[in-house]
Parts: structure tokens; C-alpha cells; sequence
């Protein structure tokens, strides 16, 4: 059974960062993507990055390009999301997920991924 634990969630101010972890645990995730999404009070849950566990092919949604960075530690299990430069309006709870994908797709859909973590709170204060 995959397990997925976020954690490193708080509270920071405007321009400020944070650097939230995902350790996968379950299954060997070679053939894998992992995917961060937020979702905010009112808002339904979107995407925010996604890496492919083999190689570290990435993608990011338009509103965190330049600013948020997702990798991952091999050797730990472990995928990042580090977020700089961050902004009030992503204040949000971030759940980190995981998909089989031999054939190197990355999905950016919500139900395009079977795996789920219960999600880290971020709360960025003006």
C-alpha cells in the first residue's frame, strides 16, 4: 500500500519560503509521478508540480513558474516542493500524490492520480 506523509507546512510572510517534503512509502516508485496540489478555503484543488521519479522531468502551473521548485531524493523516498518569493494567495493546504506512469506521462489532472497524502497547511501572511 503506497503512503505518502507531507510535512514542513506553517505560517510565513510575504516573500518568504518554505520547502514542504513527501516521503513515499509502499512500493518501488521508479516508474512514478509525483505531484504537488493546494487548495484554498472556497477553491477546488489544483495543480501546482509534477516530477517523474526516473530521470527528474518536471512541470509547473503557470502561477508558481520561477518561484517553486520540486525534486526528489532517491535515496530517501523523499519528493520537495521548495517555494520562494511566496504570495498571500498561496495560502492553501498542499497534498503531495503519486501515479503509476511506465509510459512517462506526467498528468496534471486532480483525478488522474491514485495515491494521495492528507496534506500540509500554508499560510502566507500579508
Amino acid at each position: 500500500q503506497v503512503q505518502l506523509v507531507e510535512s514542513g507546512g506553517g505560517l510565513v510572510q510575504v516573500g518568504g519560503s518554505l520547502r514542504l517534503s513527501c516521503a513515499a512509502s509502499g512500493r518501488a516508485f521508479s516508474s512514478y509521478v509525483m505531484g504537488w496540489f493546494r487548495q484554498a478555503p472556497g477553491k477546488e484543488r489544483e495543480f501546482v508540480a509534477a516530477i517523474k521519479w526516473r530521470g527528474g522531468t518536471s512541470y509547473y502551473a503557470d502561477s508558481v513558474k520561477g518561484r517553486f521548485t520540486i525534486s526528489r531524493d532517491n535515496a530517501k523516498n523523499t519528493v520537495y516542493l521548495q517555494m520562494d518569493s511566496l504570495k498571500p494567495e498561496d495560502t492553501a493546504v498542499y497534498c503531495c500524490a503519486a501515479d503509476w506512469r511506465p509510459d512517462g506521462s506526467i498528468p496534471r489532472g486532480t483525478n488522474e492520480y491514485d495515491y494521495w497524502g492528507q496534506g500540509t497547511q500554508v499560510t502566507v501572511s500579508s
